[in-house]
């Protein structure tokens, strides 16, 4: 065998290993050291190779941008727990309840604001559906909608910010975590009001599949009813605002005030106080939350030195340029290759967590991307939108599992009138799974979507950097006090816009001015 009929056989070996149930750290660690083993032995590196994976193991674990996962995990489960989501949902219940389609409506907007300030899909699916299910049948929505709204609307929860899915991509793609929430927001929008402009089709052709709550139904009404819509919205939103603004993950805000470490600390310093506020912050409610921080905490540090292990051998047969040949001879330049991506994760999400998928996918994805130039937040944000499925596959989508279980207990409970049936869990979810794609298309088709919240970066111009560098240096023989470009002459070297650099300017794209100076300097010295 040769060292180019090995990595293909790695690849597969990696989709066989997880497809056996295993936990996939363990498993990719074994295979990682077995592949090792049998590459040192067949000479196709020394090694001393593997004296690299110590110091890539405690490189992960000094990683500070990871310290964000557990606190954004914490800021996260404590609001799932403080009792915010049975407020906002038995308000604007009553808020939208008496239009047909005003439970879907409510369910979907909570799902949106609930999303940017948990981030947990368990429990937003099962907060949702013991609140908001019983309703539903009690008013006799059809109940492949009510699960599929109510499955759907805790998926948001991936994409909106602060969503821990964004932080481990831009960790992963070794971007901004700012920039990749900047991006978010344009996908996010636009699948809250896809799923709207859905209940509203269905409003209009389907009336008695959504109908309207009684108004007699409600028991608040004028301003003590958007009193406590207010009261649960208000805080939410300082929250959120101050966690993303301070870190520079709002469209508008060009400069972060502090690492998103910190912003997710204040996060949940902030969660405290909204538990608090709503009476429910005691011992049980904290011990609970950070028993559930520390699991998911352990699970993505073995998840990461487990792929680390994997990614190191694979490197070192020469994987990755197996991968690269493979993607960028795909028909039809870079959208050939989204769309080949895409559909592949597409898939793979039927069997993996988007962790696994982002540790160990995306490094092997992420290089192609930035060779073909794509913009990797674009990349990112486009992955997370796909991810979301992962929750909503029939059958083994997480979300349709929680709703399973949770629907089962109230059913026992004597809270709903009847059983929920897996059939129509698993067929209600088919819409949403397909509306979920058509965005992944629109992102990926037009980009501007992403791009348009992100700052615009400058281009260099070289040429004119090249002639103000040889005045400069004319000027020092003439005048050796006159060293220094003006503060006029240093703005004419850059551009407003990538799109307006010439195309001499290292092909119109945005590069770091002092990168492209000391550039320009080494060529005046060769010359």
């Amino acid at each position: 065998m040769s060292m180019e009929q090995f990595p293909p056989l790695m690849f597969a070996g990696l989709i066989i290993i997880m497809l056996i149930g295993f936990p996939v750290a363990f498993s990719l660690a074994a295979l990682g050291l077995g592949c090792g083993l049998f590459a040192i032995s067949q000479g196709w590196f020394p090694p001393e190779f593997m004296a690299a994976l110590p110091q890539n193991v405690f490189g992960i674990l000094s990683n500070d941008l990871l310290l964000a996962i557990p606190f954004f995990t914490l800021m996260g489960s404590l609001l799932e727990k403080c009792g915010l989501a049975e407020d906002m949902l038995d308000s604007m219940g009553q808020l939208f309840g008496p239009i047909r389609g005003g439970l879907g409506y409510s369910v979907i907007i909570v799902g949106f604001i609930l999303g940017a300030i948990t981030g947990t899909v368990a429990g937003q699916v099962i907060a949702m559906a013991m609140i908001s299910l019983p309703v539903m049948m009690r008013y006799g929505y059809n109940m492949r909608y009510a699960t599929g709204v109510l499955a759907a609307s805790g998926t948001i929860t991936q994409l909106v910010p602060p969503s821990l899915v964004l932080v481990v991509l831009a960790d992963q793609l070794g971007k901004s975590v700012g920039d990749m929430y900047k991006g978010a927001w344009g996908p996010s929008i636009l699948q809250v009001l896809i799923f709207a402009l859905y209940t509203f089709i269905l409003s209009r052709i389907k009336p008695h599949h959504v109908p309207g709550v009684p108004k007699e139904a409600r028991t608040l009404q004028g301003w003590a009813l958007w009193k406590k819509c207010l009261r649960g919205i208000i805080p939410s939103a300082v929250l959120i605002f101050a966690v993303l603004g301070s870190m520079g993950g709002l469209p508008g805000i060009d400069s972060a005030v502090c690492t998103p470490t910190e912003a997710g600390a204040m996060g949940a310093v902030g969660a405290f106080v909204l538990a608090a506020m709503h009476g429910r912050l005691n011992w049980p409610l904290v011990k609970g939350t950070m028993m559930g921080t520390m699991r998911i905490t352990a699970m993505v540090v073995f998840i990461l030195i487990g792929s680390r292990t994997f990614s190191l051998v694979f490197q070192g047969v020469e994987g990755g340029q197996w991968i690269e040949h493979m993607l960028s001879n795909l028909p039809g330049g870079q959208i050939g290759f989204l769309v080949v991506v895409n559909i592949f994760i597409f898939f793979l999400a039927f069997f993996l967590d988007f962790f696994e998928i982002a540790f160990i996918i995306l490094p092997m994805l992420g290089p192609v991307a930035d060779k073909m130039g794509i913009d990797l937040v674009w990349f990112g944000v486009m992955l997370c939108v796909n991810m979301q499925t992962s929750f909503m596959h029939p059958p083994f989508g997480f979300a349709l599992f929680y709703l399973r279980g949770i629907s089962d207990t109230l059913f026992k409970q004597g809270s709903l009138p009847r059983k929920v049936e897996s059939s129509d869990i698993y067929m209600g979810s088919i819409p949403w799974v397909f509306m979920q794609l058509i965005l992944v298309a629109i992102v990926i088709f037009f980009p501007v979507t992403v791009t348009a919240f992100l700052d615009k970066e400058k281009a260099v111009d070289m040429d004119q950097a090249t002639q103000l560098l040889q005045g400069m240096d004319t000027g020092k023989d003439q005048d050796k006090g006159k060293d220094e470009l003006s503060s006029d002459d240093a703005s004419k070297l850059f551009a407003p816009e990538a799109a307006s650099a010439p195309a001499s300017s290292a092909s119109g794209a945005a590069e770091d001015p002092n990168e492209a100076v000391l550039r320009a300097l080494q060529q005046e010295g060769k010359k």
